[in-house]
């Protein structure tokens, strides 16, 4: 399998780190959105990553969608999520604000490096509103669990979508993500102590506008 995407993309690195964990090989493909568009085109029509290509040759889209395939593959005992019920709905909630977050600070930091001086300032307060009050949510949540992750014991797919966008968040706008957030801070350091995280990881190369 190929996976498309640079890893200082929180949506990227997400995927790359279950497939890590799940024992899936794969060859990393690093391009860019913006210098690479034309080589992701020719699997993605959308030219955004992640993109995984399968061993078919079919190109999959979408980071839940693609993680959706890879725990189908690993099968219901080692996939990182519950088949089904209660537990895999709320495992699903905190990967959907941790993804929306990530979105919202994609959105923020595009504005700031290719708008520059035009920024439009409804947007960024928008976007910055809704950043914090995911945080406040996460940063809640997280406070009442008392295990070593999210749901228990082990890491599943929302302690990898969290860690992976905190540490997006915190490196394309830290001040937004600041000490007050002392159980997301704690979680993202859990998170980053793991050895896929410490392996699959990138500084943050945003594109520069010119």
């Amino acid at each position: 399998m190929i996976l498309i995407g640079q890893y200082d993309s929180p949506f990227v690195r997400r995927v790359a780190i279950a497939m890590r964990l799940y024992g899936i090989d794969f060859e990393h493909r690093p391009w860019s959105t913006f210098g690479d568009a034309d080589n992701i085109a020719a699997y993605n029509p959308l030219r955004r990553v992640p993109t995984l290509v399968v061993d078919s040759g079919e190109a999959l889209i979408e980071s839940a969608m693609i993680l959706d395939y890879l725990d189908d593959r690993v099968g219901p005992e080692k996939a990182m999520i519950a088949r089904g019920g209660e537990t895999r709905w709320k495992h699903q909630r905190i990967c959907a604000l941790a993804m929306g977050l990530g979105d919202k600070g994609v959105s923020l930091l595009y504005e700031r490096v290719l708008r520059k001086d035009k920024q439009l300032d409804l947007w960024v307060e928008r976007c910055k509103a809704q950043i914090a009050g995911v945080l406040e949510v996460l940063e809640k949540e997280r406070a009442a669990v008392s295990t070593p992750y999210w749901f228990g014991e082990r890491a599943g797919h929302a302690d990898i979508a969290v860690g992976c966008v905190l540490r997006f968040i915190g490196e394309a706008h830290p001040e937004l993500f600041d000490a007050s957030y002392r159980a997301l801070k704690a979680h993202s350091a859990t998170c980053e102590a793991l050895p896929p995280f410490q392996e699959i990881v990138q500084p943050l190369a945003p594109p520069s506008g010119d």
